[in-house]
């Protein structure tokens, strides 16, 4: 049965990622670009919530691309300490880590069963609580089943969501493996017999009641990874945005191009959503100040929490 694709205008429409019988389908072969490292630990399983700014336009299959900007020291280490803190409440520890963050490479997939606001995810108790911690953006795509490639594919990344190019399609579909996260979550429906149910404003909480309770270590790991994610400026956003019409212009309908998906506005969450054409400039000054705070903070504190004989992270 096909899952219901998000129209990006505030309800389920009838898309499916399913490929067209040509793999020119209008949501043929859906990919989505990401910076280093949230694409590398969205694949690997360990990042189960993809934060937007705006609502996913489709559902199933989404294939993770790497974009062109290499990782900083500072950046990895704060989003992989962000995950062992919240893996933590959850009594998860040892996580394998990815040993590399390649760029420019088409890394693997994801299936995406659903997309909710953050205030939703967070109140949520049917999920475990690292997963409610992950709610750090407007929308939260929620994400099953990782799929890496062996060998990664090299390739070109475009703005919002887009088609893969058939011949990349074609060579990445036959290259995937299986992945284990630290912990596998299976995102229950509102409704079983509606696999499109799983929408923004499906569920129903009592705020006061479900809110998480966080500790000194995660509450500043939550605010490494918020750092770690600002490392593109409001000009930079602006660029981006900018070249929006350009790229749909050149790539929409054209067999040699991807088409972009409607309804994938450009815009930056917990990392850039989109590889622009023209690169922008990048500012890390203040931006890695910021993440280098954060890991010292988070440092004193997990230190003073193993000496007071309580287990870091653990709400």
């Amino acid at each position: 049965m096909r899952r219901g694709g998000y129209s990006g205008r505030g309800g389920f429409g009838h898309h499916s990622s399913s490929s067209s019988s040509d793999g020119r389908g209008y949501h043929g072969n859906p990919c989505l670009t990401m910076h280093q490292p949230w694409a590398s630990l969205l694949v690997h399983g360990i990042k189960r919530v993809e934060g937007r700014s705006w609502p996913s336009p489709i559902t199933g299959r989404l294939w993770i691309h790497a974009a062109s900007k290499v990782p900083d020291p500072d950046t990895i280490k704060a989003m992989e300490d962000f995950y062992r803190e919240i893996y933590a409440v959850d009594g998860i520890t040892g996580i394998n880590f990815p040993q590399h963050y390649p760029v420019s490479r088409l890394l693997g997939c994801v299936e995406v069963v659903g997309c909710l606001r953050s205030q939703e995810l967070v109140c949520w108790e049917d999920v475990p609580q690292s997963v409610r911690l992950e709610g750090l953006t407007d929308f939260c795509w929620l994400c099953e089943n990782p799929q890496k490639l062996v060998v990664p594919f090299e390739m070109r990344g475009y703005q919002g969501v887009y088609n893969l190019e058939r011949r990349i399609y074609d060579g990445a579909v036959r290259g995937l493996t299986p992945v284990q996260g630290p912990l596998p979550v299976k995102f229950p429906l509102p409704d079983p017999r509606d696999r499109s149910s799983l929408k923004p404003g499906s569920l129903t909480f009592d705020a006061p009641k479900s809110a998480l309770q966080k500790s000194p270590s995660v509450t500043a790991a939550i605010a490494g990874a918020r750092a770690a994610a600002t490392q593109f400026s409001k000009k930079d956003h602006n660029a981006a945005a900018a070249c929006t019409s350009h790229v749909r212009e050149q790539c929409s309908g054209n067999g040699d191009l991807p088409s972009i998906v409607q309804g994938s506005t450009a815009a930056y969450s917990q990392n850039l959503d989109a590889e622009p054409l023209r690169r922008p400039r990048l500012e890390y000054g203040a931006s890695s100040r910021l993440v280098t705070v954060a890991l010292k903070e988070l440092k004193q504190l997990s230190g003073s929490e193993r000496g007071g004989g309580q287990p870091v992270g653990r709400s």
